[in-house]
């Protein structure tokens, strides 16, 4: 390996994993589906893919915007979401906020 391969290989460099986004209530019937198969390093990536694969869907769009994020369980809460990292097989669910709750 060169060096400058070594230096764009670091152990802290983010790795693109597979995982399922679950959409729940507004979230769901904006989506016109429950869940789907992901692949992103972050948070963050895995929701620019959404809104692009979702271009055509506005209200989706709005909803993420709006959305409380559990990442294998864990709310995200205020972090940014550049810097949740995902894991393989980690499912994120997107929780748009509701009454009653």
């Amino acid at each position: 390996m060169t060096a400058t391969a070594d230096a764009h290989a670091t152990p802290t460099s983010p790795v693109r994993v597979s995982g399922t986004i679950r959409y729940w209530a507004a979230a769901k019937a904006a989506a016109g589906l429950p869940e789907e198969r992901y692949r992103a390093a972050t948070l963050a990536e895995l929701l620019a893919e959404v809104r692009l694969r979702h271009a055509e869907r506005p209200q989706l769009l709005r909803v993420l915007g709006v959305c409380s994020y559990l990442v294998d369980g864990d709310p995200v809460g205020g972090r940014d979401h550049a810097a949740v990292e995902l894991a393989e097989g980690w499912t994120v669910e997107a929780l748009p906020p509701f009454a009653g709750g």
